[in-house]
């Protein structure tokens, strides 16, 4: 996992103060590794180019690229900063002469407007330019931030599109809103003269890789079903959902997964099932489909009678005993949609917010929550799904638009609770199960709007 930080200035202070370099050394290092990124066969480059720093660094780069790349320099508000004046200044005794039209070809476009610290609204001037920027058939490249996007990681009118998002020193909150994924394109980072193991300082926020992914591979031969857990997944109202959370937990290597419900009813073959809670139980899934099967003394009874760890689920979000269960249990592990979210954080006192005012402070909401609730871990969904554990946030960024279909939350609580029942920690659990759900999607090669929750639970056997 790597690094996430909020702001980096203070970063690069650390790099003026205690390793002897300059704004300017900083700016030439980022030039150079955008340069280092371009496609090699790329001809003609524009660079549209801000009056602020991060302006500069566009000029920096078309002054590198100058007569090996045919390179066009677009400055539609002047050099206003220190530091676009000097690199001007610089670009014009090399030969660069700036231009005063877009043209409507180029095989690459650089974004280098504004940068992360964006704080107000765009004015009409840029809105046109971004909208003209937009329309091009070229290869989008962002300096640092897509213009547009605030340091909150908002849009409030119109941003970048970028297929490719270079962002400067460390990764940064703003560029993992959910909003933000639309415009950032594929993210990389430059460092900035210094390692980035100099550059970066402790952080509260991780980028979620692959590598993180520790599936629940089987190494000792001499084993039978008992030692891989036993779950049991309670079915509501909605059998379905239980169902599909039960079979993706078989699939991610639970010995044994068991349905509990009121009453009997038909079940896969490879499931068993329970009108009680089995007495080897080792994990308890439970809230997806739940609607009004049990009542609330039944439901506390049950929440409240055993100490396995459990995962909490859809329906539960809006039943009160949830406070009582977060303040008396710890192995748990949350995972709600935005709107089960604002609930949970009303219920909680946490906050009360609306669904819309989450979505614009994902990474804030998630961090007050599992402060409160250090024993806890919660899995918020979404573009960028984030999971906490008191205080500490995780971004998944590898979802896509696929998982938009009812009962793919239904694996996701299932890969997570086969995790648990097989003796992973919640957080361990919570961080796998997360990325298998989304490797899992990945491998659907079919039209992204033909996934099912059983092709779902199919890629996750391949993994």
């Amino acid at each position: 996992m790597k690094k996430v930080y909020k702001e980096v200035s203070t970063l690069d202070k650390i790099c003026y103060d205690s390793f002897n370099l300059s704004e300017d050394l900083l700016m030439e290092h980022a030039a150079f590794g955008i340069k280092n990124i371009l496609p090699k066969k790329s001809k003609s480059i524009l660079i549209v180019a801000g009056p602020g720093n991060n302006g500069a660094d566009g000029v920096a780069l078309a002054r590198m690229l100058h007569l090996d790349k045919k390179v066009s320099l677009f400055m539609p508000f002047g050099a206003k900063s220190a530091m676009a004046k000097l690199q001007l200044k610089r670009a014009l005794s090399v030969g660069i002469r700036e231009i005063d039209k877009i043209k409507n070809r180029y095989d690459v476009v650089i974004d280098s407007i504004f940068g992360s610290g964006l704080s107000t609204s765009l004015d009409d001037k840029t809105q046109t330019l971004l909208t003209k920027l937009n329309s091009l058939k070229a290869l989008k490249i962002a300096c640092d931030i897509p213009t547009g996007i605030t340091s909150e990681g908002e849009i409030e009118s119109i941003a970048f599109i970028a297929d490719i998002t270079i962002t400067m020193g460390a990764y940064k909150e703003a560029l993992y809103s959910d909003k933000a994924k639309d415009f950032t394109g594929k993210i990389k980072c430059v460092d900035l003269g210094v390692s980035h193991k100099l550059y970066e300082r402790e952080a509260d926020t991780f980028l979620l890789e692959k590598k993180d992914m520790k599936l629940p591979y089987r190494k000792n031969r001499n084993t039978h079903k008992g030692d891989f857990g036993h779950l049991s997944v309670v079915a509501g109202k909605k059998q379905g959902a239980g169902v599909i959370a039960a079979m993706a937990a078989y699939a991610f290597g639970a010995g044994l997964v068991t349905i509990v419900e009121n009453e009997p009813y038909t079940v896969p073959y490879s499931l068993m099932s329970s009108t009680t809670l089995p007495h080897n139980n080792t994990a308890v899934c439970i809230g997806m489909g739940l609607g009004n099967q049990f009542d609330d003394d039944c439901l506390r009874k049950f929440l409240l009678s055993h100490d396995n760890p459990m995962l909490l689920d859809a329906d539960l979000f809006y039943c009160d005993i949830l406070v009582e269960v977060l303040d008396k249990k710890s192995n748990l592990v949350l995972t709600p949609h935005p709107k089960e979210f604002s609930s949970l954080l009303k219920m909680t006192k946490v906050a009360d917010v609306s669904v819309e005012e989450i979505q614009k402070s994902r990474f804030k909401y998630i961090r007050l929550i599992s402060q409160k609730y250090p024993n806890a871990v919660f899995v918020l969904k979404g573009a960028n799904t984030l999971i906490s554990q008191n205080g500490i946030v995780y971004i998944q960024k590898f979802g896509t638009n696929a998982l938009s279909k009812g009962g793919s939350g239904d694996v996701l609580g299932g890969l997570i609770a086969s995790l648990l029942a097989q003796n992973y920690t919640p957080l361990k659990a919570a961080i796998t199960g997360s990325l298998a759900h989304a490797f899992s999607c990945k491998r659907f090669n079919k039209n992204s709007y033909a996934l099912t929750p059983d092709a779902l639970i199919e890629g996750v056997k391949s993994l």
